[in-house]
């Protein structure tokens, strides 16, 4: 069920195993759905996967696509791919970067098929089977979006806060221990992840020059607005692009 971030956020989370579980050791269901709405540029980055992955980064893709057909309110095999990256462009043939899709339109015979831009910001995070997705339609101009969940036990190693942590950061995880220093790792891990997808750096900034302790339009998501479990942490980023 869809929930709303106030103003404009889409929230949708989808469990582990969706859309469908596994049938005779193969998860039959979910590559029909994949090879019957996928495009060819995304199938093709799922064949270089091993299974585990695989199925995450089909039922993920799977769930935005079908979030924004339900947006766009148009059939979910109408929409191409049309992610934009800063370094590899934007287009049918990109599959990474910026969530994006055209609407496929008719044509008259004789002539190519239009493909118009949709009206859509989208953001996908996944962790621990999870996939969490948030979506904005008809958004302002400049607007952006950025959303991403963590599970806190992947942070439990030395130096995490000195490679991804800024200073004011780690000053206030200084008094933590055990699971609440977990879960305040977890939680500003979310939120730079969030603002870093937003601005479409992603981790080619270096993380521990990025301040989130305070930053206008990025905001914690609690468990009410996202349907995730409770163990898990979210963020979500939305604002204009400067």
């Amino acid at each position: 069920m869809s929930r709303q971030v106030p103003p404009l956020a889409v929230l949708r989370s989808c469990p582990p195993g969706w859309p469908s579980g596994p049938s005779g050791g193969q998860p039959r269901g979910l590559e029909l759905d994949a090879l019957e709405l996928l495009d060819a540029v995304e199938l093709e980055r799922a064949d270089a996967m091993m299974p585990g992955p695989r199925a995450a980064f089909l039922s993920g893709r799977l769930a935005q696509r079908r979030l924004a057909a339900e947006l766009l309110d148009v059939p979910a095999a109408r929409l191409t791919v049309d992610y934009s990256c800063p370094r590899c462009g934007t287009g049918p043939g990109i599959s990474h970067g910026r969530p994006g899709y055209a609407v496929a339109g008719s044509s008259r015979a004789g002539s190519p098929m239009t493909r118009v831009p949709a009206p859509l910001l989208l953001s996908l995070s996944r962790s621990s089977g999870w996939t969490l997705l948030a979506a904005v339609i008809d958004p302002e101009p400049g607007l952006r979006l950025g959303i991403d969940v963590e599970d806190p036990v992947r942070l439990d190693f030395d130096g995490f806060d000195d490679v991804a942590l800024a200073p004011a950061e780690r000053q206030q995880l200084r008094e933590l221990s055990g699971s609440a220093l977990l879960r305040g790792r977890a939680r500003l891990w979310a939120r730079k992840e969030a603002w870093l997808k937003l601005t479409g750096e992603g981790l080619r900034t270096a993380p521990e020059s990025v301040d989130v302790l305070h930053r206008s339009g990025l905001r914690d998501l609690p468990p009410a607005e996202t349907g995730l479990p409770a163990d898990l942490v979210a963020a979500v980023a939305l604002a204009t692009a400067h």
